[in-house]
Parts: structure tokens; C-alpha cells; sequence
């Protein structure tokens, strides 16, 4: 296959790119008073008479800083500008190579969360999605896996290539670690685990100079195959070849998914208020990470996927609701689905105009509520979440903060209330039956615990069900075709443990043993279980 190009990325403020912003513009809005409607620009002065007089928004315009804009409509649609004018080079790289080689797959190497760059509209141009993993030492385990079933999510399920890891360390971040042993095959088949049906490294050899010569490779400056490297690389390509014809016509079957949008995430970040400590991907890996702790697998899709697969849809500050999206959502409750927002959702369309008549906006109905402020607490406060009767897994009350709607039910049952402030008693978690279905609101960020008794608690409503038990540092994943499941235990902690299985049994696909019962997983150790 082809690779082009190496990272697209980095914004452009040039006149070649002003001139083409200007185009864009044109082709979108056609004229200069549908523009200045959807930028609302009679705020502050901003209306435009002449086409010419739009500029970048920059630094010698509106925007400081990282994320910091006086004029968020020109802001939000130049990232989008520049996101598809650096599609718009792949693709000319892309069609000049198809003309010789029409049957050889293309791709380039994304890079996992970047946010500069809409991945989903990106990935409807490579035939195959291909990233770099370059996770610290400290990086959320969860937070890995979750950007692999993201990159799984661009092409809807087909697998991914992992393009970039290193074999040992990077030379780029603050601190660059080294992969104590074990890890860079533990995380090798995290990869697969999510998705990946490809596992290649950067780089073969280290440079002799210039930034990278000391970012890791297989190869390192000795030059010879006598390091650990090299010896865990090779086991890794031995165990992988071994592996092929079982794993690479497997998939993953999701029953839940969680909606990330990039353009979503651009207009609240750009957001002038409420809170500068919003982060749209930690929201998102907030929810995927109480399910993650609960062995439950979930498919990261984009505002286009359709949501008939999936039993439950979780949607985390749905700020933009884009065109057509509220109806997608109501059809998707109505027959039977169950679909959870939270606060700060429903704000906005798509060019960040706020819906006005309430919010959250299109999404009311649906929702059965009115969320009439929103209270932005200091790092260091908090409120409460108290349930108003034990439900499942869950009881009691739990610390929250962030962002708190005071919200007033329109129909939907309330299930928690805050427990303190003004609006102490108002609605905190609220769920409406719409149709066969069921659509929740969660008005405030929650701790963990009480994000993992909720989703524990939907699931199961949902008889969807872990394969195993959950066994803390322990990450599970499945991959099936019609005949067999493949069911990965990844054990990232730094001392052996013990995997209860349960009424499973099956064959250790790496070393090809029968396993039953309880297995002992080695620190850092992986098993992959084939079961019939």
C-alpha cells in the first residue's frame, strides 16, 4: 500500500490561505448577508460589506492565545477551513497516485485525538485509518484504549493500522521514559485488542543526528540485534505471524457508543464562558472510562454513524446540535434505544447560534426538560448528586462539580437532585420515556464511582454484560467472526494477577494451552482466549 505524507497538521495564516478562506466562505454561504447572520456579526461591530475584508482570525485579528477568540463564528469555521484545505492536499496526493497503482490502498498517519484536524471527514478519504500510539508513562490506560476504538470508529468498525509506536522511548515529551519490558508488546496488543489488524514501529534505525536520534527504534546505535529491543520486537513479529489467520477477520461488536465531534469539540473550547476548565475529551473519557472499568467495550462514532446498531447512545456535552441531528437522536429513542446527554448539550447549531426558546434546545422534547441557568463552580467547590431512592448499584449521594444545570423537569422523572447552594432539590439526573425508549440527562460532572454505578445500572437494563469479572489494572476486549471469539486479557499492572473466567473455557492463542477456571496473568503479561 501507499503512504503519503507523515502527520498532516499545523494551521496556515498566509495570504494563499486567506484568499482560499475567502472562497470557502463563498461556496458555503453564498453571500455576504447569510454570512453575517450565521457569524451574528452585528455583535461588536463585526459586519462585513466586502469579502475581501474577512482575514484569518489570528492573533492581528480576533483570536490570542490557545483557544482564546472575541468572534467564534470565524474562528470555529476557519478550523474547519483549515482542516478540510489539508485534506484537500492529501487528496490531490491521493488521486495522482490512484492513476497508476488504482488498486493499492492509500492511507496517512493520523494522530489519535489531534484536535486541529476532523478526523471523521478525514477518513472517508484513506482506504484504511492508520495513527501513531505515543502514550507517556502516565497516561491513562483507558484514555489509550479509547483513542484506538476512536480510530476503529472513523471507518465504522473496519480495522485500523497502528502506523507509529516506538519500540522503547520517544525524544519529544518532557519526560521520555522507557518501556520497561514487557509493555511494548502489552501495548502492541492493546492495539489489536481495539481494532488494529496492523502493528508496525517508528523507526528501524536511530538517526545519527538532527531531533530524533534519540527517539527509540528496533535497530538502535550499537547496530546489531543483541539488545532487549530487538529481542522483544522480534517475539512480538514472531507471535503476530502466528496470530494472523485467526485475528484478521475478526471484529468488534459494540452494543454501546459514545458520539465525539470534533467540530463540537472546537465551539466549546472556543466558548467564551462558562468555564475554562470544560475539556470536551476528558468529559468524553470520563463515561468511556466507567465502562472501560466494567469490562464493557463501546464503539467511539461520529454525529453521521447511524445509531440503529447500538442499544445505548451516550452523547457527553453535545453542545452543537447539528442539522437534523435532534430528529436522528428522537427516532433512535423512539424505537427503543436509550440515549444519555449531560449538561452544557443543546446549546447551539452548528455555527454556534445559540437555539433559542430554552435549552437544551432541539434536544428538549426528547429530553423532557428545561434547563433554565448553568452555575460554573471554582476548582474548589463542589455540590452533591443525592438519589431519591437507591437504583441498582447505585445509592446515597456523590461529589460533582464543573458545570451545574439548574434544570426543571417538562415531563421526565427525576432521579437525583442536588444536594446543596441555592438549588439545592433541583433536578441532577433525569430520565424521560419517549417512545419505546428512554433519553437521560445528567446535569453536572460526576466522580467516578457515581459514573460507573449509572452506566452498571444501564447496561444491564439493557442485558448487556461484561465476559468476565472486572480485576482492577486489567483490560478486557473481544473480537469475533461467526465461529469464534478471541477475547483479550491484558494485564497492565506490575505484578502477576488472577483472572477469574467463569463458565468460559478456551485455548491460549499465543502459546496454544487450554485455559479454564481462573488463569494467572504474569505482570505486564497478555493472554488471548479463543473460545468456540
Amino acid at each position: 500500500m501507499w503512504h503519503v505524507f507523515n502527520e498532516y497538521g499545523g494551521y496556515c495564516y498566509c495570504d494563499h490561505c486567506a484568499d482560499g478562506f475567502r472562497n470557502w466562505l463563498q461556496e458555503r454561504y453564498t453571500t455576504l448577508e447569510t454570512l453575517n447572520k450565521v457569524w451574528n456579526t452585528g455583535f461588536w461591530g463585526h459586519t462585513f460589506y466586502d469579502w475581501e475584508e474577512i482575514v484569518p482570525p489570528n492573533a492581528l485579528s480576533e483570536e490570542w492565545g490557545v483557544d482564546n477568540t472575541n468572534f467564534q463564528g470565524i474562528s470555529l469555521d476557519y478550523r474547519r477551513f483549515m482542516s478540510n484545505s489539508l485534506l484537500d492536499c492529501y487528496k490531490l496526493e491521493y488521486n495522482a497516485i490512484k492513476k497508476h497503482t488504482p488498486d493499492l490502498p492509500v492511507t496517512t498517519n493520523l494522530m489519535g485525538l489531534y484536535k486541529e484536524l476532523d478526523y471523521f471527514k478525514w477518513a472517508k478519504h484513506l482506504d484504511v485509518v492508520s495513527w501513531d500510539n505515543y502514550p507517556s508513562l502516565n497516561t491513562p490506560i483507558s484514555l489509550t484504549a479509547m483513542t484506538h476504538d476512536l480510530m476503529r470508529g472513523l471507518k465504522q468498525g473496519q480495522p485500523f493500522m497502528l502506523m507509529e509506536q516506538t519500540p522503547s522511548q520517544q525524544n519529544w515529551q518532557p519526560y521520555n521514559s522507557l518501556k520497561r519490558p514487557g509493555v511494548m508488546k502489552l501495548w502492541s496488543y492493546q492495539a489489536v485488542a481495539h481494532g488494529g489488524d496492523t502493528v508496525l514501529f517508528f523507526q528501524l534505525r536511530r538517526s545519527v543526528g538532527a531531533c530524533e536520534k534519540y527517539h527509540g527504534a528496533v535497530i538502535e546505535h550499537v547496530g546489531h540485534e543483541h539488545t532487549r529491543v530487538f529481542r522483544e520486537c522480534a517475539e512480538l513479529g514472531s507471535e503476530l505471524q502466528k496470530l494472523s489467520d485467526s485475528l484478521l477477520d475478526t471484529r468488534i461488536k459494540a452494543r454501546v457508543a459514545i458520539v465525539f465531534d470534533w467540530e463540537n469539540r472546537w465551539a466549546i473550547e472556543l466558548s467564551s464562558g462558562p468555564t475554562v476548565a470544560l475539556k470536551y475529551v476528558d468529559e468524553v473519557h470520563k463515561y468511556y472510562d466507567a465502562l472501560f472499568k466494567q469490562n464493557i467495550q463501546a464503539d467511539l462514532i461520529g454525529t453521521d454513524t447511524d445509531l440503529s446498531d447500538y442499544d445505548i447512545v451516550i452523547a457527553p456535552v453535545l453542545y452543537m446540535v447539528k442539522k437534523g441531528y435532534a430528529k436522528r437522536v428522537e427516532d433512535f429513542v423512539r424505537s427503543g434505544g436509550t440515549f444519555l446527554t449531560t449538561f452544557f448539550s443543546g446549546i447551539v447549531n452548528e455555527n454556534d447560534i445559540v437555539s433559542l426558546g430554552g435549552y437544551p434546545g432541539e434536544l428538549r422534547e426528547v429530553l423532557g426538560i428545561w434547563a433554565e441557568e448553568i452555575d460554573a463552580l471554582f476548582p474548589d467547590q463542589s455540590n452533591q448528586i443525592v438519589l431519591t431512592e437507591t437504583w441498582g448499584a447505585l445509592s446515597g449521594e456523590y461529589q460533582c462539580g464543573l458545570l451545574c444545570d439548574l434544570i426543571h423537569s417538562e415531563g421526565a422523572e427525576i432521579k437525583a437532585v442536588y444536594g446543596s447552594d441555592f438549588y439545592q432539590g433541583m433536578p441532577a439526573l433525569t430520565v424521560n420515556k419517549f417512545g419505546a425508549g428512554q433519553a437521560w440527562y445528567v446535569a453536572t460532572s460526576p466522580e467516578p464511582s457515581f459514573l460507573q454505578g449509572f452506566l452498571a445500572n444501564l447496561c444491564k437494563e439493557k442485558g448487556i454484560t461484561a465476559p468476565i469479572p472486572p480485576v482492577p489494572g486489567v483490560e478486557i476486549s473481544q473480537r469475533t467472526n461467526e465461529n469464534e471469539t478471541y477475547l483479550f486479557i491484558l494485564n497492565h499492572n506490575d505484578q502477576p494477577v488472577n483472572v477469574v473466567l467463569g463458565s468460559l473455557k478456551g485455548t491460549d492463542l499465543i502459546v496454544g494451552q487450554p485455559v479454564t477456571n481462573t488463569v494467572t496473568l504474569s505482570a505486564k503479561g497478555v493472554l488471548i482466549l479463543s473460545i468456540s
